[in-house]
């Protein structure tokens, strides 16, 4: 089998509070019923908000421009390398990553630049043109936050996936330079990623100061899949900014039962009781994310680097330590430890970290490892191992 991967990103939205959390359950028992009245007040349209809004579609300008730069559309992998060539040439489309705004294929065509969701549409978009199959796939990777006012922004990863032939798959990697990170991936349809889309429109909105229009964008991801947990933890989010405590307690509610991981819910299910004033309430959420946190291998990483950043080396060797413990197959975990120790003058154990780090990069099929080319070879025939993810990764052009 063959497939195309392309990374991206959309956005969760967490009120400033504890810090943020990784993939594992949260231990938290807490009732909670389905309440159809309040689902009502929330869930309040029968149809699309925006029918005009076509995420994947092409004008005759880029056709067009497909038509004239692609002439031999006999051999997949020649596409998908003439694609490459054609988004990202210095004298070709030569986009560019900017995490701003949400756009359309369209709209990223024409401003030459995109956050990854954008990109990744516009690429879908134009291999499906040349007739390469292609469709959205999500991916579990560590978090990454940033602050924007009194918002934390959580970034995570959505990626596409085309197939063609047998035994082989061709990485196409859209995203920054990013640090190496575990990939769990998972296909999603195409009404998905639209419900990505108006989140991450209603993130921007949020961001922005309008309340209102991000509620309608927050609705309308809703309304196309009323499952996505992270959408009712940033709808949470805008509810409590509008001062609608009962539909924001609801909300965050509802985001934690559909995903027990989700600890960005549980963070603002913290904070909003105590702003309620119901301080045991918001103890014993904060006591769940104080155990999930002590588990969770990167809440220890991130101590680590907010320690070595502050110059407390010996801190920060303790913080790394202990994300090791939790897990020893991380290579960020072993090169943070060592660069830990060679700034503590143990230049020996520097080393010695440094190649632990360097063998699991080598040896693990688990190991999301972005690069420079934007073209990836991908045989699913050379696992071996049970623990496989299910296919290694060989970096280098077609």
């Amino acid at each position: 089998m063959l497939r195309v991967t392309a990374g991206s990103r959309w956005l969760i939205l967490m009120m400033l509070c504890i810090t943020a959390p990784g993939c594992v359950m949260i231990p938290l028992d807490l009732a909670f019923s389905r309440d159809r009245e309040f689902e009502t007040q929330i869930l309040i349209q029968n149809t699309d908000a925006f029918p005009e809004i076509d995420t994947l579609a092409l004008n005759q300008e880029i056709i067009e421009y497909l038509d004239r730069e692609v002439v031999n559309r006999t051999s997949d992998p020649e596409i998908l390398q003439r694609l490459q060539e054609l988004l990202f040439g210095e004298n070709e489309l030569n986009l560019q990553y900017n995490d701003l705004r949400t756009r359309t294929a369209i709209e990223t065509f024409q401003d030459r630049q995109g956050n990854c969701l954008s990109i990744v549409s516009l690429y879908i978009a134009m291999a499906r043109h040349l007739g390469v199959d292609a469709e959205f796939q999500t991916v579990k990777v560590r978090p990454l936050w940033n602050r924007r006012g009194e918002l934390l922004v959580l970034s995570q990863h959505i990626n596409a996936i085309g197939r063609f032939g047998l035994g082989t798959t061709y990485v196409v990697d859209f995203t920054p330079e990013i640090t190496l990170q575990q990939l769990t991936a998972n296909t999603v349809s195409d009404a998905h990623s639209r419900a990505l889309y108006f989140n991450n429109l209603g993130v921007e909105s949020l961001i922005a100061g309008d309340i209102d229009k991000a509620l309608t964008y927050f609705r309308n991801s809703l309304w196309i899949d009323p499952t996505l947990s992270l959408v009712w933890n940033s709808i949470g989010t805008a509810f409590s900014k509008k001062g609608d405590k009962s539909l924001a307690e609801y909300s965050y509610r509802m985001a934690f039962y559909l995903d027990k991981s989700n600890g960005a819910a549980i963070n603002n299910l913290t904070k909003f009781y105590f702003q309620q004033g119901d301080v045991e309430t918001s103890k014993r959420y904060a006591q769940a994310m104080e155990r999930f946190n002590d588990r969770n291998p990167y809440y220890h990483y991130n101590l680590g680097n907010q320690a070595f950043a502050d110059q407390n080396f010996e801190l920060a060797r303790d913080y790394f330590r202990n994300a090791i413990r939790r897990k020893d197959s991380e290579p960020d975990f072993y090169l943070a430890l060592s660069t830990t120790y060679k700034r503590l003058g143990d230049t020996e154990q520097a080393e010695r970290l440094f190649e632990t780090a360097r063998q699991l990069v080598l040896t693990g099929d688990q190991i999301y490892q972005p690069s420079r080319e934007k073209v990836r070879i991908v045989n699913e025939r050379s696992i071996l191992r049970n623990s496989s993810a299910g296919f290694s990764v060989t970096t280098g052009p077609l």
